[in-house]
């Protein structure tokens, strides 16, 4: 039975372009996405730009341009890097949507009117770049962000406050009664430690901003940016389609997906927040790591810096998603280079999948005339390796273990492989007494195939609809191995993955 599947990338703040970063955000999103596709699921996929608040408004005035230029010229840019990345979001959400004010300003008067707010003064340290007001155990030696480690703000102001203090148990209630509300644990254990260490409330406006909402009881004082930002994911649903309410069908959210530098937010406000406006919290959160570039040998063709954009541009958008969750463990930190990259790509992507795909073509146009053979059984030996893979596959993206279930994957990559030189086809074609092994191994092999090439579709999307469509695979979704016959008519191809070559 299909089910709905609702997920989110953070919206990216524009006071600069976009990033590797926020590329890794967005398609660890679409592979989940995508994968919910073939399962079936009525899928909805948002993204898009947080357009508020104070780094804005210094941005804007740095550059001697007004907040509206500087969001209209950067929202462009991120909406521009989703075809590029190849992601499939169903909507990319703006936050000076005029749509997207009106929700906002509706869903925080409920708030007022529901109790959760009250004026008083604020006292503390801020940071201008994190848009955040830091609480005693969030100042770094010498009252520095230990995020962006520039020295914090001292702010004294009249705010109205939202009543955080008050969601103590409900908070700790939520992460009791639901386990994996946040993943992976670790992070988990982060927020509940947040939590049961006092919270207190949070400042929910300020006087002396320009470019933000105004409160819709009080237009004096302008919204803080987060209230405005984690909003989007309901408000987006009201008017992503024309004419339809998608609120019903698809809140509460099933799976937010960003970084660990905005965990706070999402973790603890942003149910707070819900559970204030009388809306349902998300279901889960996965918190990822950074992806860090340190001193490392450098690739013969990219040098040593991994820029996105060149990636795509001379190897493929699939290239660099295969390799951002194969090489970093999705939830944790981890290293990354452009020689990381390049031996990825040759040893797993040219030699391991594309070596394989074109083999197995190859023999099955030289010993069948390019038809796969008919009437043959699944090998038992081939059988034992594929058994239960698709529920591990399942189970592994069900927990937002991405690079887990790549590895689930290419197991079998490798086990298809290490078949193609246990049955030795070559061997076998000389043997005119039994054809009929030949064609069963032919079979298994051209099944194998199609069987790996339908999971890697999130993860390796344009490759494997190419080879999928080279197959004579119709469909998209997840098969189990021995579940189509032979007969189709399938043809030598191109490499997947051409060789890499060194510029002169």
């Amino acid at each position: 039975m299909s089910e709905r599947f609702y997920t989110t990338t953070p919206i990216y703040y524009v006071n600069a372009e976009p990033h590797l970063g926020h590329a890794y955000s967005t398609l660890a999103a679409d592979i989940l996405a995508r994968h919910h596709r073939q399962r079936g699921d009525d899928v909805f996929f948002l993204t898009g730009t947080d357009e508020h608040g104070e780094p804005i408004e210094n941005a804007a005035a740095k550059e001697g341009i007004s907040p509206e230029e500087l969001v209209d010229r950067n929202a462009a840019k991120f909406e521009a890097l989703m075809p590029i990345i190849d992601a499939t979001n169903d909507f990319f959400i703006r936050t000076s949507d005029p749509r997207h004010e009106a929700k906002v300003a509706e869903i925080m008067q409920r708030v007022y009117d529901n109790g959760w707010v009250r004026k008083g003064a604020y006292e503390g340290w801020y940071c201008p770049r994190c848009a955040d007001f830091k609480t005693e155990r969030e100042v770094a030696e010498g009252n520095t962000c230990p995020i962006h480690e520039i020295a914090l703000d001292w702010v004294e102001e009249e705010n109205w406050f939202f009543e955080l203090s008050r969601f103590q148990e409900r908070l700790e209630a939520l992460y009791e009664e639901q386990p994996d509300f946040v993943v992976p644990d670790f992070r988990r254990n982060e927020a509940v430690a947040f939590i049961k260490g006092g919270l207190e409330d949070v400042s929910l406006s300020r006087p002396t901003l320009k470019w933000g909402l105004p409160l819709p009881w009080d237009p004096d004082q302008r919204m803080y940016v987060w209230f405005d930002a984690l909003l989007n994911y309901v408000t987006a649903l009201t008017f992503a389609r024309e004419g339809e309410d998608l609120t019903e069908r698809f809140w509460p959210a099933d799976l937010h997906v960003m970084a660990k530098d905005i965990l706070k937010f999402h973790a603890v406000i942003w149910p707070a927040l819900c559970m204030a406006a009388g809306l349902q919290p998300p279901r889960r959160m996965v918190i990822h790591g950074y992806l860090l570039m340190g001193e490392k040998k450098m690739s013969k063709s990219l040098g040593n810096v991994l820029d996105p954009f060149e990636v795509i541009e001379r190897f493929g958008a699939d290239a660099l998603r295969f390799y951002l969750f194969r090489e970093v463990s999705f939830g944790q930190d981890g290293s990354i280079s452009t020689a990381g990259f390049e031996a990825r790509y040759e040893t797993e992507l040219a030699n391991d999948y594309g070596n394989l795909a074109s083999r197995v073509l190859a023999m099955v146009a030289r010993y069948r005339d390019g038809v796969v053979p008919v009437e043959c059984r699944v090998d038992a030996v081939l059988a034992e390796d594929f058994e239960g893979a698709l529920d591990r596959l399942r189970d592994l993206i069900d927990r937002a273990e991405l690079s887990q279930a790549l590895e689930v994957i290419w197991t079998l990559v490798r086990r298809l492989n290490r078949y193609v030189e246990e049955t030795a086809p070559w061997v076998l074609a000389k043997d005119e007494a039994d054809p009929q092994r030949l064609d069963e191994v032919l079979y298994n092999l051209v099944e194998g195939l199609r069987v790996v090439t339908l999971m890697l579709v999130p993860f390796l999307p344009a490759t494997a609809d190419s080879l999928l469509g080279t197959l004579g695979e119709e469909g998209r979704g997840l098969a189990e191995l021995g579940s189509r016959g032979g007969g189709q008519t399938v043809e030598k191809i191109q490499p997947l993955f051409p060789k890499i070559e060194t510029p002169a």
